[in-house]
C-alpha cells in the first residue's frame, strides 16, 4: 500500500467509524453527510471525493466490519469455507475455541461498534450477509453432517440465536467474563456439559 492509499484507507476508516457513531444516536435516514465529516474530521470534499451518498458510505462501513472481524481469524480457519465438501467432518465443528476465541476476542475488542452493528443489522445489510453465508457455508455443512434440507434453516437459527443472546448479555454486562469462560458457557448449551468437542 502506498502513502496515498495508506492516506485514504485512514480517512475512510474515519468515515466508517464516525458513521457507526451516530447510528448510536440517530436512524440511518436521519444522519446527514455535515455530521459525518464533523465526527470524522474530515471536509465536506473529501466526503465527495470518495463517495455519492451516505449509501456508498454505509457499503463500505459493513464492509469494513466485515474485514475486520474476518482478520481475526487465521488462515487455516479462513480457507475451511473453501474446503467444505472435502475436509474432514470434524473440521466443520465451529463450535470450538479455535473459532470462538477469536471470534469473542473481536466483540471484546470492538464492543462499542459491535454493539452498534447488531442493534442496526438490517441498515447494515447483514441479513443478506446471513443468507449467503446460508447459501454458501452452513447449508452444505449442515448437508454434510445429513440434516434434512427442510430442517437446517431451523437449525441455523437456533445455533446464531442462542448464541447471539448470550453475546448479547455478555455485552451489556461489559464482557466481564473472562473469554474462555464465555466460549465454555456456549460450548456447553449447544453440546451439553459431558459432550464438550476440543
Amino acid at each position: 500500500m502506498n502513502k496515498s492509499e495508506s492516506k485514504y484507507f485512514n480517512t475512510a476508516v474515519k468515515m466508517d467509524l464516525a458513521l457507526i457513531s451516530l447510528l448510536k444516536k440517530k436512524p440511518f435516514d436521519y444522519i446527514t453527510v455535515r455530521e459525518i465529516c464533523e465526527t470524522a474530521g474530515v471536509n465536506r470534499s473529501t466526503f465527495y471525493l470518495h463517495y455519492e451518498t451516505v449509501g456508498d458510505l454505509l457499503d463500505e462501513a459493513t464492509q469494513y466490519l466485515l474485514d475486520d472481524f474476518l482478520s481475526y481469524f487465521s488462515e487455516d480457519t479462513k480457507s475451511i469455507a473453501l474446503n467444505l465438501k472435502n475436509c474432514e467432518l470434524h473440521e466443520l465443528i465451529f463450535i470450538c475455541d479455535k473459532y470462538l476465541t477469536p471470534y469473542l476476542t473481536y466483540i471484546r475488542d470492538h464492543k462499542e461498534v459491535f454493539g452498534t452493528a447488531l442493534l442496526h443489522n438490517q441498515t447494515f445489510g447483514f441479513e443478506d450477509v446471513y443468507k449467503r453465508m446460508f447459501e454458501h457455508i452452513f447449508d452444505p455443512i449442515l448437508e454434510r453432517f445429513r440434516y434434512p434440507a427442510h430442517n437446517r434453516q431451523y437449525v441455523m437459527l437456533y445455533y446464531l440465536n442462542g448464541i447471539h443472546a448470550i453475546v448479547m448479555e455478555w455485552l451489556r454486562n461489559g464482557c466481564d467474563r473472562p473469554i474462555s469462560e464465555l466460549s465454555e458457557i456456549i460450548s456447553i448449551c449447544i453440546y451439553g456439559k459431558d459432550n464438550i468437542h476440543e
